[in-house]
């Protein structure tokens, strides 16, 4: 087996660190110039604010992916363009502390389908833009019923 990782083997470890909770490690794949698009939101530089973001994502919410599906893009040999790989996947969750000017957070699941974009380049991540459907979300811990 070839012993680079390809660009996908990065995201899909990338996601599993995700998964364990294992946020050091998951900070481990990312570029130090990272680019992160968050959904709806302005986009943050660097992995360290990335990193500041995660402590803040961890604090309001439990999320696990499931029935990751990842696509990536063929790359013709030598070139030094970013790689480009996609991955869709639910998120199931519990909205653990109210996260700024959304709903109140009652421990409130749910799942919602979520889709990432990534450009790896060097072996790191280098940007990561995620897009779900805040406004489904949004009805979905409104309308919870334990």
């Amino acid at each position: 087996m070839h012993s680079e990782n390809t660009s996908a083997q990065i995201v899909e470890s990338y996601f599993a660190a995700f998964n364990a909770g294992d946020t050091k490690k998951m900070l481990s794949y990312l570029h130090p110039d990272v680019e992160h698009e968050i959904n709806q939101g302005q986009t943050q530089y660097g992995a360290e604010t990335f990193a500041k973001f995660m402590v803040h994502m961890d604090n309001c919410y439990s999320e696990q992916l499931k029935d990751l599906i990842i696509f990536s893009s063929a790359r013709s040999s030598g070139s030094a363009a970013p790689q480009r790989v996609a991955a869709e996947y639910d998120v199931h969750g519990v909205y653990l502390k109210t996260d700024g000017s959304l709903p109140e957070a009652r421990q409130q699941k749910y799942v919602i389908r979520a889709g990432s974009f990534f450009e790896v380049q060097d072996g790191k991540i280098k940007r990561v833009t995620t897009y779900y459907n805040l406004p489904k979300w949004v009805e979905m811990v409104k309308s919870w019923q334990p």
